[in-house]
């Protein structure tokens, strides 16, 4: 049953696609909604500026360290508060 839908659906698709006319143009650079395609040109910053390096590791170890660094902070108070003081 499964193999009588395919091949009855088969023609009706192939004609259905043949009648659409798929096609594609060129993307207008000139819109405001296009912007230039290739690597490297769709991220918001230049990984080949000079310096680049180390403002990124600098970013990913402060990123890394900064919630254990809050995390660890806060065991101080909660000693305080179950000593009494």
């Amino acid at each position: 049953m499964i193999a009588a839908s395919r091949t009855l659906a088969s023609p009706v698709l192939r004609q259905a696609v043949a009648r659409r006319g798929f096609s594609t143009t060129r993307a207008q650079l000139s819109s405001p909604y296009h912007y230039p395609e290739g690597p490297l040109s769709n991220i918001p910053f230049n990984p080949r500026k000079k310096g680049f390096a180390i403002k990124y590791w600098t970013y990913c170890t402060v990123g890394f360290t900064l919630p254990f660094g809050i995390a660890g902070n806060k065991d101080d108070g909660r000693e305080m508060i179950s000593e009494g003081k």
